[in-house]
Formats: C-alpha cells, sequence, structure tokens
C-alpha cells in the first residue's frame, strides 16, 4: 500500500531571523519578536507566486539598504529570493517604534483611555505597515494580513541593528 500524499501547504513552518545574534532586544520587544513569531507558526498564509508550493522556510535579513527574503522549501532547497528597499517601509518602521515607545511608557502612568488612543495609533500603524509590505511583495508572495502584520514586526525587530 503506498503512502497517502501529502497536499502542499501555502503557508510559512518555519521562520530565521538573520544576524539576530549580535544584537541584545529589550524585553518588551524580545516579547513582540517572540508573539510575532509564534502567532504567524501557528496560523499563516504565505504562497509564492511563481515557486514551489510550501510548507516554507523563510529567511530574513538585511543586506545593506535592503530587507531581503529567502524562501526555502521543506526539503531545504531555495525557492525564492527577493529583496524590499528599506527606504519604502523605514519611515513606517520609525514612526512604529515611536509609538510603541510612548505605549510602553503610557502603560505605566496614563490613564487607560490614553493608553487606549496610543494603542490604536499604534495599531494603525502596524496595520499600515503591514499593507505597504504586501504591496511591496505582491509580484512574488501572496499573503494575508494577519501573515503581513507579523512579518512586519519581525521586520521591525530586525531594523533594530540597521
Amino acid at each position: 500500500m503506498a503512502a497517502p500524499q501529502i497536499a502542499p501547504c501555502p503557508r510559512i513552518a518555519n521562520v530565521v531571523l538573520e544576524d539576530l545574534r549580535r544584537i541584545r532586544l529589550s524585553p518588551q520587544i524580545e516579547h513582540e519578536r517572540r508573539s510575532a513569531l509564534y502567532d504567524l507558526l501557528e496560523n499563516n498564509h504565505f504562497r509564492l507566486i511563481n515557486g514551489a508550493p510550501g510548507p516554507y522556510t523563510v529567511h530574513l535579513g538585511l543586506d545593506g539598504s535592503k530587507l531581503v527574503f529567502r524562501v526555502n522549501s521543506d526539503s531545504g532547497a531555495e525557492c525564492g529570493r527577493f529583496t524590499v528597499a528599506l527606504i519604502e517601509i523605514k519611515r513606517l518602521i520609525k514612526d512604529y517604534f515611536l509609538l510603541c515607545d510612548s505605549y510602553f511608557k503610557a502603560i505605566k502612568t496614563m490613564t487607560p483611555s490614553r493608553i487606549e488612543a496610543i494603542d490604536m495609533g499604534r495599531r494603525g500603524l502596524h496595520n499600515e505597515g503591514a499593507e505597504l509590505l504586501r504591496e511591496c511583495l505582491r509580484q512574488h508572495v501572496e499573503m494575508d494580513i494577519d501573515t503581513a502584520r507579523r512579518l512586519f514586526t519581525l521586520v521591525c525587530v530586525l531594523h533594530i541593528r540597521a
């Protein structure tokens, strides 16, 4: 009897953040990184437009002024590599970090309504960053908004050292 065929799965099964070993993340940023990774691996939709069907291991890294996505199949073969100019998303990342910093300070001293207002702004900027990332990658990758949001968080973590 032949082994059952496993259907291809258009999803990310693993993420590797390149060169993250050299920096020490604050507890808040480390928490965001871990949460984004966990949520991303639990539930995502990610499919190469012209490539292997998945599941994938996605390597995220920086190369000068470019964000690099290297996508491997579950067998380890590279099936896609594409870059995004950081200039396209740098302003959003900077603004997102400023709002995150304001949020972390606010939760210590401000009223719940003020904290909520800052958090709404932070989430809105996060959504904007996710949509921009999706737009930058649309020729290469099909992904849902939740996947893009979590990838944007990881891109922000990588950007800390840039």
